[in-house]
């Protein structure tokens, strides 16, 4: 699926446009818990899935499929799953909408 998104076939779309394949991956549930998890440092199979919530292994196991082939994580020479400089890079674009995030929830519990 990732590879069918990467190179331009999109789910829903005719486009194929790059953007449109790049939401639809981390659009898939636990896609972008699994990318800000992995932000710090590598982590296990087993504690990227205690850190997702005990998310489902099968699930879990399919999306970090997707994300490996897509470019934005790699297994590592100890067996932990990591973010390549792809992956730190989209999770850096990422961090301005975290801060907006922290301020509209702040804001909204005022």
């Amino acid at each position: 699926m990732a590879k069918q998104a990467a190179s331009g076939g999109v789910r829903g779309s005719r486009t194929g446009r790059p953007v449109m394949a790049l939401l639809d991956l981390l659009g898939r549930r636990w896609s972008l818990r699994i990318l800000w998890e992995l932000r710090d440092a590598p982590l296990t199979s087993r504690a990227l899935r205690t850190a997702c919530d005990e998310a489902s292994p099968t699930v879990l196991q399919a999306r970090l499929t997707e994300l490996r082939e897509a470019g934005f994580v790699e297994l590592g020479d100890g067996g932990g799953y990591g973010l390549t400089p792809l992956g730190r890079e989209l999770c850096e674009t990422f961090m301005p909408l975290h801060r907006f995030a922290e301020r509209w929830r702040s804001k909204r519990s005022a």
